[in-house]
């Protein structure tokens, strides 16, 4: 069954086709200017190659929205196959690919649960949740008298992923890290 949004209904996280290419929406901005049509301006990420690119849509216009699959995945290992995920129901295992995962390499960790998106039975990407808990391997030692506030260091985690921390963080901590923007969000409690 196909769906179809007015070119003014179109969301971020609304996955549709366009131009026979199928995109993930990240932001969309209705506009109304002084002279003319009102138009959606909207900001699309290529869920097969991850380019971005930018979209204006008219209020009258029809955009195909797409339904994804999600399925309940178990991140297990890297090997010279690809990256094996296992689904959590029928035990299922697939591989995908590097450049499939893209970003979401850097918050993966065995036995870390995701949500594979799946079009026609053929993987899209992966749902990452909110938030992911990562263990510093590599920063500056604290600074006597450091705060929460001030411009931070730099601290490599498990992934070998490089976030910008407070100064009282040390190495061998655990922080939680949002899988949106990248950054640090507090220190995970003991």
């Amino acid at each position: 069954m196909v769906a179809y949004v007015n070119g003014n209904g179109v969301r971020p996280g609304y996955v549709i086709k366009h131009n026979d290419k199928i995109y993930r929406v990240m932001t969309s901005e209705h506009r109304s200017p002084g002279k003319g049509r009102a138009f959606c301006q909207v900001k699309l990420r290529n869920l097969v190659d991850g380019l971005q690119t930018e979209v204006k849509f008219r209020a009258d216009e029809q955009v195909e929205r797409l339904s994804l699959e999600q399925v309940k995945m178990e991140y297990l290992y890297n090997d010279s196959s690809g990256h094996c995920f296992m689904n959590c129901e029928n035990y299922e295992q697939i591989f995908l690919d590097e450049d499939l995962l893209k970003a979401s390499i850097k918050f993966l960790l065995p036995n870390t649960l995701v949500k594979v998106e799946f079009y026609k039975e053929k993987p899209l990407g992966v749902s990452l949740p909110e938030a992911v808990e990562l263990e510093v391997t590599e920063t500056d030692p604290p600074l006597k008298g450091a705060t929460a506030s001030g411009s931070g260091k730099p601290a490599t985690l498990e992934t070998g992923f490089v976030v910008t921390v407070p100064n009282f963080i040390e190495t061998g901590e655990k922080i939680k890290i949002s899988t949106t923007s990248g950054s640090y969000l507090e220190r995970v409690k003991k």
